[in-house]
């Protein structure tokens, strides 16, 4: 799949988002590369068979004092070459790319990895993520 090919499918994705969400993100980046460091992976301590999807590089909303600006975007990254090496087909990519995604937001919003899991299972199953 080419970078560009990838890139659709993650802008796909993020149209997903609940507009209430997207449209609270502030001065973030999401960025597709080929893979992570391995100096990243040894920094957060996965090795294989784990793998790294995406990283959320930032300050959590919650997080933020009154002084917080003039600072450079937070930045989700999406690791291309790792997402498809996870996946069977193009299907799998598409449904890799929007949970890692969700995930990614949900560190942005400063959510708990257990609340991340509740949203994503509800994204799975259909449901509306309005209420979230």
């Amino acid at each position: 799949m080419t970078r560009r090919e990838f890139d659709r499918l993650v802008e796909e994705a993020l149209r997903d988002v609940p507009p209430r969400f997207r449209d609270a993100m502030q001065n973030i980046a999401i960025v597709a590369e080929d893979e992570p460091s391995p100096e990243l992976l040894a920094e957060l301590e996965i090795e294989p068979p784990d793998s790294l999807f995406g990283l959320y590089q930032g300050v959590p909303l919650p997080e933020r004092s009154w002084g917080h600006g003039n600072v450079l975007p937070d930045r989700i990254s999406l690791y291309q070459k790792t997402i498809e090496e996870a996946s069977e087909d193009q299907e799998d990519v598409i449904v890799c790319i929007a949970e890692t995604l969700i995930h990614e937001i949900g560190h942005y919003f400063g959510l708990s990895e257990e609340e991340i899991e509740e949203i994503e299972e509800k994204y799975w199953r259909g449901e509306s993520l309005d209420d979230v």
